[in-house]
């Protein structure tokens, strides 16, 4: 498979304080990867360095393009859409203006027209929730739009930071099986920060492990997920 995004000896700074210790790590075109980790390890910090919203080195390329010294709004052209932890979605903005929002770089009136009408086949509770301003929303709806709004960019590559965070069980398990299908039939690839360990595995081909900003295990989603003592190590469960 092609190489979409390509780490190398990734090293990120907050002032003085170095976030991440030489991360290096690939992702497949068209795969489903996730990084695993408990608070703190650098899970979300990685997902900014590379949207450059916070200072690093090392090397970062997107479809054999250095991402370097790029800014937040060209990464956002090359086709990275980013989701943050969060949710982040413009409250006092109905659902609909919020997708349309989601594709203010995009200058196709009726590619964008059909796409707000795809993304309310994905996610059907928008469709009847279209009129309403997002900040009424249920915390699992406003990531539903919160994903839908990234897709409007027509993206190659989503990074996802906590998907499920505070959200119930049953809404979690339905926005991951919503984001395994986009994978699936829209072929977008999917970069996951996930501390539910055992549900990210489940959906990803890939996974990496970090702690204290380096990357200590990495390998098969799946042969991950079946191997107790890497779990227990590694995962806690």
């Amino acid at each position: 498979m092609t190489t979409l995004l390509n780490v190398k000896d990734l090293r990120a700074y907050y002032g003085q304080v170095q976030a991440l210790h030489g991360l290096s790590f690939s992702l497949s075109e068209g795969s489903l990867t996730t990084l695993l980790g408990a608070n703190g390890a650098g899970k979300t910090t990685t997902l900014r360095a590379i949207c450059n919203m916070v200072r690093s080195t090392g090397g970062i390329e997107f479809d054999g393009k250095p991402l370097n010294n790029k800014s937040t709004e060209s990464i956002v052209r090359f086709g990275i859409a980013h989701v943050p932890q969060g949710r982040g979605t413009f409250t006092t903005m109905t659902v609909e203006e919020n997708l349309q929002l989601g594709a203010i770089t995009r200058k196709d009136n009726a590619g964008i027209v059909s796409d707000i009408e795809r993304m309310y086949a994905h996610f059907p509770v928008l469709k009847q929730r279209h009129t309403q301003q997002a900040g009424t929303l249920s915390g699992g709806e406003q990531q539903m739009l919160a994903v839908a709004r990234a897709l409007m960019l027509r993206p190659r590559l989503m990074l996802l930071d906590e998907p499920s965070f505070g959200l119930a069980p049953l809404v979690v398990r339905d926005l991951f099986g919503i984001l395994g299908k986009i994978n699936r039939e829209d072929k977008v690839s999917i970069l996951v920060v996930e501390q539910n360990a055992q549900l990210a595995l489940e959906l990803a081909d890939q996974a990496y492990v970090i702690e204290t900003g380096r990357i200590v295990m990495s390998g098969n989603a799946k042969d991950i997920a079946n191997n107790e003592e890497i779990r227990k190590s590694y995962l806690g469960y």
